[in-house]
Protein backbone atom coordinates (compact mmCIF):
# COMPACT_ATOMS: atom_id res chain seq x y z
CA UNK A 1 0.00 0.00 0.00
CA UNK A 2 2.93 2.50 0.91
CA UNK A 3 4.52 1.53 -2.33
CA UNK A 4 0.98 2.25 -4.27
CA UNK A 5 0.79 5.13 -2.59
CA UNK A 6 4.15 7.01 -2.80
CA UNK A 7 3.71 6.45 -6.97
CA UNK A 8 0.17 7.57 -7.44
CA UNK A 9 -0.36 9.86 -4.44
CA UNK A 10 -0.66 12.96 -6.95
CA UNK A 11 -3.03 11.41 -9.59
CA UNK A 12 -6.58 10.62 -9.82
CA UNK A 13 -7.71 7.26 -8.43
CA UNK A 14 -10.36 7.18 -10.96
CA UNK A 15 -7.55 7.89 -14.18
CA UNK A 16 -6.15 4.00 -13.17
CA UNK A 17 -7.10 1.95 -16.58
CA UNK A 18 -7.56 -1.96 -17.11
CA UNK A 19 -4.21 -0.82 -19.31
CA UNK A 20 -2.36 0.66 -16.19
CA UNK A 21 -2.89 -2.49 -14.31
CA UNK A 22 -1.68 -5.07 -17.18
CA UNK A 23 1.49 -3.04 -17.61
CA UNK A 24 2.17 -2.79 -13.75
CA UNK A 25 1.58 -6.51 -13.81
CA UNK A 26 3.75 -7.41 -16.32
CA UNK A 27 6.52 -5.10 -15.43
CA UNK A 28 6.91 -7.39 -12.11
CA UNK A 29 6.67 -10.28 -14.26
CA UNK A 30 10.28 -11.64 -13.12
CA UNK A 31 8.82 -11.99 -9.40
CA UNK A 32 5.48 -13.22 -9.90
CA UNK A 33 4.23 -13.35 -6.24
CA UNK A 34 4.85 -9.66 -5.98
CA UNK A 35 2.94 -9.15 -9.58
CA UNK A 36 -0.04 -10.85 -8.67
CA UNK A 37 0.07 -8.94 -4.85
CA UNK A 38 0.38 -5.91 -6.64
CA UNK A 39 -3.11 -6.48 -8.77
CA UNK A 40 -4.50 -8.15 -5.58
CA UNK A 41 -4.00 -5.04 -3.45
CA UNK A 42 -5.50 -2.54 -6.08
CA UNK A 43 -8.20 -4.64 -6.49
CA UNK A 44 -8.51 -4.67 -2.55
CA UNK A 45 -8.18 -0.53 -2.29
CA UNK A 46 -10.52 -0.17 -5.04
CA UNK A 47 -13.47 -2.25 -3.71
CA UNK A 48 -12.91 -0.66 -0.10
CA UNK A 49 -13.12 2.78 -2.13
CA UNK A 50 -16.66 1.96 -3.54
CA UNK A 51 -18.12 -0.22 -1.33
CA UNK A 52 -17.28 1.58 2.27
CA UNK A 53 -16.57 5.39 0.97
CA UNK A 54 -18.78 5.22 -1.86
CA UNK A 55 -16.41 6.81 -4.34
CA UNK A 56 -18.21 7.03 -7.79
CA UNK A 57 -15.49 4.86 -9.35
CA UNK A 58 -17.05 2.48 -11.83
CA UNK A 59 -15.94 -1.03 -12.65
CA UNK A 60 -12.75 -2.17 -10.63
CA UNK A 61 -10.29 -2.38 -13.35
CA UNK A 62 -8.11 -5.16 -11.76
CA UNK A 63 -11.02 -7.57 -11.85
CA UNK A 64 -10.29 -10.71 -13.47
CA UNK A 65 -6.72 -9.92 -14.70
CA UNK A 66 -5.15 -13.28 -14.88
CA UNK A 67 -2.35 -14.05 -12.52
CA UNK A 68 0.84 -16.08 -12.83
CA UNK A 69 -0.32 -18.09 -9.33
CA UNK A 70 2.46 -20.62 -8.87
CA UNK A 71 4.27 -21.10 -12.27
CA UNK A 72 7.07 -22.56 -13.63
CA UNK A 73 9.84 -19.84 -14.87
CA UNK A 74 9.78 -18.08 -18.53
CA UNK A 75 10.36 -20.72 -20.79
CA UNK A 76 12.85 -19.64 -23.71
CA UNK A 77 11.48 -19.58 -27.24
CA UNK A 78 12.40 -22.44 -29.40
CA UNK A 79 13.97 -21.69 -32.36
CA UNK A 80 11.09 -22.45 -34.88
CA UNK A 81 8.95 -20.15 -33.11
CA UNK A 82 11.93 -17.27 -33.50
CA UNK A 83 12.00 -17.75 -37.08
CA UNK A 84 8.19 -17.70 -37.13
CA UNK A 85 8.61 -13.93 -36.37
CA UNK A 86 9.34 -12.99 -40.15
CA UNK A 87 5.24 -13.53 -40.76
CA UNK A 88 4.46 -12.28 -37.21
CA UNK A 89 2.23 -8.50 -37.27
CA UNK A 90 4.67 -5.66 -37.47
CA UNK A 91 4.43 -4.72 -34.18
CA UNK A 92 4.92 -8.11 -32.48
CA UNK A 93 8.37 -8.44 -34.92
CA UNK A 94 9.88 -5.52 -33.60
CA UNK A 95 9.37 -5.54 -29.68
CA UNK A 96 10.10 -9.35 -29.71
CA UNK A 97 13.69 -8.08 -31.03
CA UNK A 98 13.94 -5.19 -28.90
CA UNK A 99 13.88 -7.82 -26.17
CA UNK A 100 15.75 -10.18 -27.40
CA UNK A 101 18.61 -7.75 -28.56
CA UNK A 102 18.26 -5.44 -25.76
CA UNK A 103 17.97 -8.22 -23.22
CA UNK A 104 15.03 -6.29 -21.48
CA UNK A 105 11.97 -6.87 -20.26
CA UNK A 106 8.77 -6.13 -22.73
CA UNK A 107 7.68 -3.19 -20.94
CA UNK A 108 11.28 -1.64 -21.22
CA UNK A 109 11.91 -2.54 -24.43
CA UNK A 110 8.40 -1.26 -25.71
CA UNK A 111 10.10 2.23 -24.36
CA UNK A 112 13.19 1.86 -26.82
CA UNK A 113 13.81 5.15 -28.79
CA UNK A 114 16.06 5.61 -31.47
CA UNK A 115 18.25 7.71 -29.69
CA UNK A 116 19.27 4.76 -27.24
CA UNK A 117 20.84 3.56 -30.33
CA UNK A 118 24.39 5.14 -31.03
CA UNK A 119 26.53 3.63 -33.87
CA UNK A 120 27.86 -0.10 -31.67
CA UNK A 121 26.17 0.97 -28.26
CA UNK A 122 22.83 1.37 -27.07
CA UNK A 123 21.33 2.71 -23.57
CA UNK A 124 18.96 -0.04 -22.08
CA UNK A 125 16.91 0.13 -18.81
CA UNK A 126 16.01 -2.27 -16.03
CA UNK A 127 12.92 -1.38 -14.59
CA UNK A 128 12.97 -3.35 -11.39
CA UNK A 129 16.31 -1.04 -10.41
CA UNK A 130 15.26 1.79 -12.43
CA UNK A 131 19.26 2.05 -13.79
CA UNK A 132 19.57 3.00 -17.48
CA UNK A 133 23.09 1.97 -18.79
CA UNK A 134 25.26 1.29 -21.75
CA UNK A 135 26.02 -2.31 -23.89
CA UNK A 136 26.82 -3.22 -27.38
CA UNK A 137 24.30 -3.29 -29.69
CA UNK A 138 24.35 -6.83 -31.80
CA UNK A 139 24.89 -6.40 -35.03
CA UNK A 140 21.31 -8.27 -36.46
CA UNK A 141 19.34 -5.66 -34.26
CA UNK A 142 21.14 -2.91 -35.87
CA UNK A 143 20.94 -4.38 -39.12
CA UNK A 144 17.40 -5.37 -38.18
CA UNK A 145 16.32 -1.58 -37.06
CA UNK A 146 17.93 -0.10 -40.22
CA UNK A 147 14.88 -2.18 -42.44
CA UNK A 148 11.78 -0.50 -40.39
CA UNK A 149 10.64 3.05 -40.73
CA UNK A 150 10.69 5.97 -37.89
CA UNK A 151 7.41 7.75 -37.44
CA UNK A 152 8.85 9.38 -33.79
CA UNK A 153 10.90 9.67 -31.64
CA UNK A 154 10.49 6.32 -30.24
CA UNK A 155 11.49 2.58 -31.83
CA UNK A 156 7.51 1.23 -31.50
CA UNK A 157 6.10 4.36 -32.06
CA UNK A 158 2.15 6.07 -31.11
CA UNK A 159 2.55 9.28 -32.68
CA UNK A 160 5.69 11.66 -32.77
CA UNK A 161 6.16 12.09 -29.07
CA UNK A 162 4.91 8.73 -27.28
CA UNK A 163 5.33 5.27 -27.45
CA UNK A 164 2.79 2.25 -28.61
CA UNK A 165 1.03 1.23 -25.18
CA UNK A 166 2.88 -2.78 -24.33
CA UNK A 167 -0.72 -3.65 -23.62
CA UNK A 168 -1.86 -3.36 -27.00
CA UNK A 169 1.25 -5.31 -28.39
CA UNK A 170 1.02 -7.95 -26.27
CA UNK A 171 -2.60 -8.64 -27.29
CA UNK A 172 -1.24 -8.55 -31.15
CA UNK A 173 1.07 -10.94 -30.07
CA UNK A 174 -1.63 -13.56 -28.21
CA UNK A 175 -3.73 -13.39 -31.66
CA UNK A 176 -0.37 -14.44 -33.62
CA UNK A 177 0.57 -16.76 -30.79
CA UNK A 178 -2.72 -18.62 -31.18
CA UNK A 179 -1.91 -18.83 -35.58
CA UNK A 180 0.97 -21.28 -34.43
CA UNK A 181 -0.63 -24.15 -32.77
CA UNK A 182 -0.89 -25.38 -29.61
CA UNK A 183 2.90 -25.96 -29.30
CA UNK A 184 3.26 -22.20 -28.69
CA UNK A 185 1.03 -22.15 -26.13
CA UNK A 186 3.31 -22.06 -23.47
CA UNK A 187 5.75 -19.28 -24.57
CA UNK A 188 5.48 -15.08 -24.01
CA UNK A 189 6.98 -12.45 -24.86
CA UNK A 190 9.14 -12.57 -21.70
CA UNK A 191 10.64 -15.95 -22.74
CA UNK A 192 12.85 -13.79 -25.29
CA UNK A 193 14.78 -12.41 -22.65
CA UNK A 194 15.10 -15.89 -21.40
CA UNK A 195 16.37 -17.02 -24.43
CA UNK A 196 18.74 -14.49 -24.71
CA UNK A 197 20.54 -15.43 -21.82
CA UNK A 198 20.57 -18.94 -23.25
CA UNK A 199 22.06 -17.79 -26.94
CA UNK A 200 24.59 -15.51 -25.17
CA UNK A 201 25.68 -19.16 -23.14
CA UNK A 202 25.67 -21.05 -25.62
CA UNK A 203 28.40 -18.63 -27.42
CA UNK A 204 30.86 -18.96 -24.80
CA UNK A 205 29.83 -15.65 -22.94
CA UNK A 206 30.80 -16.13 -19.02
CA UNK A 207 28.17 -15.19 -16.29
CA UNK A 208 29.32 -11.64 -15.56
CA UNK A 209 29.78 -11.40 -19.72
CA UNK A 210 25.87 -12.07 -19.44
CA UNK A 211 25.00 -9.83 -16.30
CA UNK A 212 26.74 -6.95 -17.99
CA UNK A 213 24.57 -7.39 -21.01
CA UNK A 214 20.79 -8.40 -19.39
CA UNK A 215 21.27 -7.39 -15.39
CA UNK A 216 20.08 -10.32 -14.45
CA UNK A 217 20.60 -12.55 -11.25
CA UNK A 218 23.25 -14.74 -10.98
CA UNK A 219 20.48 -17.65 -10.03
CA UNK A 220 18.72 -16.53 -13.31
CA UNK A 221 21.57 -16.85 -15.36
CA UNK A 222 23.12 -19.78 -13.97
CA UNK A 223 19.20 -21.74 -14.35
CA UNK A 224 18.99 -20.41 -17.92
CA UNK A 225 22.43 -21.32 -18.90
CA UNK A 226 21.68 -24.79 -17.97
CA UNK A 227 19.26 -24.39 -20.91
CA UNK A 228 21.53 -24.22 -23.30
CA UNK A 229 22.52 -26.56 -25.78
CA UNK A 230 25.63 -28.63 -24.26
CA UNK A 231 27.06 -29.62 -27.96
CA UNK A 232 26.61 -25.73 -29.25
CA UNK A 233 28.83 -25.01 -26.21
CA UNK A 234 31.44 -27.50 -26.71
CA UNK A 235 31.88 -26.99 -30.20
CA UNK A 236 32.16 -23.17 -29.55
CA UNK A 237 35.31 -23.82 -26.78
CA UNK A 238 37.19 -26.06 -29.02
CA UNK A 239 36.80 -23.07 -31.51
CA UNK A 240 37.93 -20.78 -29.10
CA UNK A 241 40.67 -23.17 -27.75
CA UNK A 242 42.12 -23.36 -31.48
CA UNK A 243 42.15 -20.10 -32.10
CA UNK A 244 44.44 -19.22 -29.16
CA UNK A 245 46.95 -21.79 -30.07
Amino acid sequence: MRYITDKNADKPVSGLTRADVRAAHAKLADTPRKADWRVQMISKLWNYAVEKQDWPLGPNPAKGIDLYGTRNPFEPWPEWMVDALEDAPARVRTLSRLILGRGERPGAAVMARWDHFRGEWMTVTDEKTDTTYEVFCPPNLSEYLGTIPRSGAYVLAKNLTEPTGYDAIEKEFRAWRKTLGHEAKPFVLHGLRKLAIVRLAEAGCSDAEIQAITNQTPETIAYYRSRANRKIMSRNAHRRGTNRE
